[in-house]
């Protein structure tokens, strides 16, 4: 039996910005609990939005990225992305991403959903599209910091890269996530990429 309880936002009570770091601001949030019988002081990030872009090739194959990355200290593959500049729309910095970190563009793109990185202490969303018909064409436009190695594979070994442990950025699993739902939920794009991954088997 489900809990019948019913939990109530806490109302804010002072907002504050600690610093501004470039890539997030930290903030400090005191809030009282909705009875009005508790006080807390919240540390939090104000980061842009991001995205995330699952990109297949005009034959289907996804288009990985190879990179350092400085938090974990490793290298790590995943999917093309970054953050959404301030008045710009998701779409369209999917597909300024996709071409600035691989050199591809694409001819379509479609919403594959968007989730919430870490709401405890994160105020912004990560927002995933399929990219479809990607070529080449692009002019790559690497940040100072950025060293990146394009890889392509098929879908399936998107899963496996997963699978095995070789793909860990949880952002790009959430991706994953996204584009399977909509594969086994008839999504208008879901025969377009069932009809790359059948190729594959086929060719494999």
């Amino acid at each position: 039996m489900a809990d019948s309880q019913v939990i109530l936002p806490w109302p804010l009570v002072e907002h504050q910005v600690l610093g501004n770091y470039r890539i997030f601001r930290l903030t400090q949030t005191v809030r009282r609990s909705p009875d009005g019988k508790r006080q807390h002081t919240f540390l939090g990030l104000e980061a842009p939005d991001w995205v995330n872009v699952v990109a297949l090739t005009e034959i289907g194959q996804l288009i990985l990225i190879e990179q350092y990355r400085h938090g974990s200290d490793s290298l790590t593959l995943e999917i093309p992305g970054g953050a959404v500049d301030p008045g710009e729309d998701p779409a369209a910095a999917c597909a300024r991403e996709l071409e600035e970190e691989t050199g591809y563009r694409c001819r379509h793109l479609d919403l594959l959903g968007w989730v919430e990185p870490n709401p405890a202490f994160l105020n912004n969303r990560c927002w995933t599209y399929l990219a479809l018909g990607c070529r080449p064409d692009g002019h790559v436009n690497f940040d100072p910091a950025e060293e990146i190695r394009v890889e392509l594979t098929d879908l399936k070994g998107f899963t496996a890269l997963i699978n095995d442990g070789t793909i860990r950025h949880s952002l790009v699993i959430a991706a994953h996530d996204h584009l399977h739902r909509g594969l086994n939920s008839g999504a208008p794009w879901a025969a377009t990429v069932q009809s790359f991954a059948s190729q594959s088997e086929t060719e494999g």
